[in-house]
């Protein structure tokens, strides 16, 4: 494959930003398997941007040739409260998102699965945490706390002043050549491409993908990055943690359409509306299409074979809200469906759903 596709294949959406272009063009045109990765932590049922946006990005990220490690980052969560902070119940999280991605298409025999409690045994990696640490300010730190999720004014324990480290120590420590996370985790990947040179390391490339929007709709910026487009898209990010804003992939029929039905939806507003990005995102790239259906004195029905096509009859006012969110909630269904059948199939699968189902999520 050529240095171009593969290109493609990597900065395609969802990608939003690479930096930087001219580095992520060199590495590959001088390695053929570049190592990647992505890190989450274990935290509560999955949502739609982690099950199906961020599994688009992974197989763009595979058909481009690169080897991805897969961080389930279990003391990350402990650090940051997730779960109560018990590592236990973070792991069997940690277990059932495995399932999800296999329920989601992702072949993860093509994925190397890293816990993070399993680099945490190797002193050599604490090595690495105290000499990032060493190459950073308090102040420089405490900026990175939207990664957790958090400002400064929300820390809670000493111990999450930490996790900064920790996540730049990772990339060393996994060998990353492509950081290939969330726009939220920008102010991490750009503390690592600083602190690199200085301990003699190479600067990773960082690939952020866009930050899906909740149901709710856009909110204003809470000082998460300098950049004020980027604060709002992180700011308005569809939590899992947070039900209400939220698609899970076990929602049902009747819960999607109660969900999307009451869901942020302007008319003509293609710039700040999530039902428009569930469907740039999500439903084009995984269906190629969508199809509305209305009675023939509103248009009748009509098939939507390309994104841009919708989004210009929108803008233009052609197409009601309601009759977009209905086909949202068809498409939608039909994309969590086998994912929905995997867990009711695969009793492993579906006896870690109903116990993390079962655990109190904390934020």
């Amino acid at each position: 494959m050529d240095v171009d596709t593969r290109m493609e294949l990597i900065t395609r959406p969802p990608t939003e930003e690479v930096i930087t272009l001219q580095e992520l063009r060199k590495l590959l045109e001088t390695n053929d398997r570049p190592v990647a990765y992505d890190g989450f932590e274990p935290s509560g049922l999955a949502h739609i941007p982690f099950a199906i946006l961020r599994a688009i990005k992974l197989k763009d990220m595979l058909d481009a040739g690169c080897r991805f490690k897969l961080l389930l980052a279990d003391w990350h969560a402990m650090v940051n409260k997730k779960m109560g902070g018990d590592l236990e119940k973070i792991r069997k999280v940690g277990e059932y998102l495995i399932e999800v991605w296999k329920a989601s298409g992702i072949d993860v025999s093509k994925v190397e699965l890293v816990w993070a409690n399993d680099v945490a045994a190797d002193k050599e990696y604490w090595k690495l945490v105290i000499n990032v640490a060493k190459e950073a300010t308090l102040k420089r730190f405490l900026r990175c706390l939207p990664i957790m999720g958090r400002q400064e004014g929300e820390l809670q324990e000493a111990a999450q002043l930490f996790y900064p480290a920790m996540q730049v120590a990772d990339i060393f420590y996994l060998g990353v050549d492509i950081c290939q996370l969330g726009l939220d985790q920008r102010r991490a990947n750009i503390l690592a491409r600083e602190i690199a040179p200085k301990l003699g390391l190479s600067k990773p490339v960082a690939v952020h993908h866009h930050m899906l929007m909740s149901l709710t709709g856009p909110v204003g910026a809470k000082g998460l990055d300098d950049d004020t487009e980027i604060d709002v898209q992180i700011s308005s990010k569809m939590s899992k943690s947070m039900p209400e804003t939220s698609i899970y992939v076990h929602d049902t029929r009747e819960v999607l359409e109660e969900k999307v039905m009451r869901a942020y939806c302007p008319p003509k507003d293609t710039k700040s509306n999530p039902i428009i990005e569930y469907c740039k995102y999500i439903i084009f790239p995984r269906l190629g299409k969508l199809g509305i259906e209305r009675p023939q004195k509103y248009g009748g029905d009509v098939l939507y074979e390309s994104f841009e096509q919708l989004r210009k009859d929108y803008e233009l006012g052609q197409i009601h809200p309601l009759d977009l969110k209905r086909a949202v909630v068809e498409a939608l269904d039909r994309i969590l469906e086998p994912i929905r059948a995997y867990f009711e199939s695969n009793q492993k699968a579906k006896e870690l759903f109903e116990r993390v189902s079962s655990y109190e999520i904390t934020r």
